[in-house]
């Protein structure tokens, strides 16, 4: 039997998380404000009494998941992982997790990529939706005939489970898109309140911003291989796992495909570590004999 640890993304944020980490123990405290001191504001404060609208801010939101998850994967950091993988943001918890990043470089990476992704956003206006029972094949031939009719981005962004998919284009491409795949037979296609188009073209300037600061980071060898989003399948190359982190921000998030694969590679007990309880469904909706467990 093999343990998959994974890390959730932006939209498991909530008002007060961390506040039980931070009250736990001294080393969860030096962490947090450790934080605050690379961030340059107190990014604790508005975790544990911030207001949702605060933590929907995206400078805010990803260091904020980041840290609640790194934060509680080093309070069961004896109970080491043969596998790991993050749902988009979730990649730079994981690379903490399996020695990949010190937990200084990462922070100050998932920063570079907030802002850069708000820059882009703001540049580009754009959104997401949620595509609901509806085949992954005819998500993306609905996708192509939008851009092939229309010349509008919208592109599948989030392979999260059989049956969910999240697409990502312009304003007008996701509108146009979102009747059609109801037409096509979609129980919901639902524009989502997002800033932007995350996992798509649109994100091709904070892509450049972001790779800059990756290429001078420093990345270790690996415990344990990593399932990264854009490939689907176990990585343990630094430099491999370096371009695909990079490939993130236009690349699609395969995270069906991905616990698919650690699922093929042995993978029996899943364990979901930071706020909410998102990926622990979305495993079960993908493979409903697994054990899965959650550490928040």
């Amino acid at each position: 039997m093999k343990h998959a640890f994974v890390f959730p993304g932006q939209g498991s944020q909530f008002s007060g998380m961390g506040k039980k980490l931070y009250d736990a123990g001294v080393s969860a405290q030096r962490l947090f404000e450790l934080a605050n001191e690379i961030l340059g504001f107190r990014i604790s404060d508005i975790m544990f009494t911030g207001t949702d609208e605060d933590l929907r801010q995206t400078s805010v939101t990803q260091p904020a998941v980041f840290l609640h998850s790194v934060i509680a994967y080093k309070t069961i950091e004896s109970a080491k992982p043969d596998m790991v993988a993050g749902h988009s943001l979730g990649e730079f918890s994981a690379l903490v997790a399996n020695g990949v990043l010190s937990f200084e470089d990462a922070l100050q990476l998932v920063s570079v990529r907030a802002k850069a992704m708000q820059k882009a956003c703001e540049q580009n206006p754009s959104t997401m939706a949620a595509v609901l029972a509806l085949a992954d094949e005819k998500v993306e031939e609905v996708c192509r005939q939008v851009q092939e009719e229309t010349g509008e981005i919208v592109v599948p962004a989030n392979y999260n489970c059989p049956g969910q998919l999240v697409i990502s284009g312009s304003l007008k491409g996701i509108d146009i898109a979102c009747e059609k795949m109801k037409s096509a037979g979609a129980k919901r296609a639902l524009v989502l309140p997002v800033g932007g188009a995350f996992h798509s073209p649109l994100m091709e300037p904070a892509r450049e911003e972001l790779k800059a600061k990756i290429e001078s980071t420093g990345f270790y060898n690996a415990t344990c291989a990593i399932y990264q989003n854009v490939v689907a399948k176990a990585v343990l190359d630094k430099d491999e796992i370096k371009q695909n982190l990079i490939d993130q921000l236009t690349g699609a998030v395969r995270w069906t495909q991905s616990v698919q694969s650690m699922i093929a590679d042995g993978a029996s007990k899943f364990t979901e570590v930071g706020p909410g309880k998102v990926l622990q469904g979305l495993v079960q909706k993908i493979n409903k004999e697994m054990s899965v467990e959650g550490v928040s």
